[in-house]
């Protein structure tokens, strides 16, 4: 029979830790905490995985209760460091709606605002579309699986007890920020280029033919030629997208072993 005291070590202790860390996480992670999923199911989702991987990483909490105030500052720390993992991944996946912006710009369609459900907040038509196409190919090509693996990796890179480094912290975040405007303008480029060349060619028209209404001409033609590229280079930027977004998520896993 286990006393009282070694229950709430190995039990509720444990899994309250284990809790806060994958539950703050979770209810900020593409996909599982989006806008459209609601509270309740969120909360449901952190439960049912806190108590899969309690067995996995229990070894990671320390065994001697500590006192109420010891207690107090863990929990702290367990939250800062799932709602870091949990914020890097909302970045690279705010990379989409940083490409949409800069797509609808260049397309004639930026006027167009529309409720964008990954972010929670109106945004560009073209954002809207490309978030919610990458959290479907999120779940349709396994990629939730390396946000779980990453979550159980931290536990070698933030180890319980230990205060998080904040510096290498908010370096990795403006890393990510980076990261992900980088990730967006190169999505978009081959719109820039599209619109660029349509610029110079109206540019060239109005001049070759004064009489032409040129800006009557250009918007219907930017934004089929906008829908064409599209077309054409949705799924090779998706692909890219996904690839890139497994390398940010993948450095958890690189530094925990």
């Amino acid at each position: 029979m286990l006393s009282i005291e070694e229950f709430l070590v190995t039990g509720v202790f444990a899994f309250m830790l284990i809790f806060i860390r994958m539950g703050t996480a979770m209810m900020i992670m593409p996909g599982v905490g989006d806008s459209f999923v609601p509270q309740n199911i969120r909360l449901f989702i952190a439960l049912g995985m806190a108590f899969v991987l309690m067995p996995v990483v229990q070894k990671f909490v320390p065994s001697p209760l500590p006192s109420f105030p010891v207690i107090f500052s863990l929990l702290l720390m367990e939250f800062v460091v799932g709602l870091f993992i949990g914020t890097i991944a909302r970045i690279f996946m705010a990379a989409l709606d940083v490409a949409g912006m800069l797509i609808s710009t260049t397309s004639g369609l930026a006027n167009a605002q529309v409720f964008n459900p990954s972010l929670a907040t109106q945004g560009s038509i073209t954002g809207a579309f490309l978030s919610v196409v990458g959290v479907t190919l999120l779940f349709v090509t396994n990629l939730h699986h390396l946000l779980i693996y990453g979550l159980v990796e931290s536990y070698h890179l933030f180890p319980v007890g230990s205060v998080p480094d904040s510096g290498s912290m908010a370096q990795l975040m403006v890393q990510a920020f980076s990261a992900s405007f980088k990730i967006g303008f190169q999505i978009a480029v081959p719109f820039i280029v599209v619109a660029l060349l349509l610029y110079i060619g109206m540019g060239v028209l109005s001049r070759l033919m004064p009489q032409v209404q040129v800006f009557i001409l250009a918007l219907p033609v930017q934004i089929m030629l906008s829908m064409l590229t599209m077309s054409i280079v949705l799924s090779s930027a998706m692909l890219f997208w996904l690839s890139r977004f497994e390398e940010g998520m993948v450095f958890f896993l690189s530094n925990g072993g």
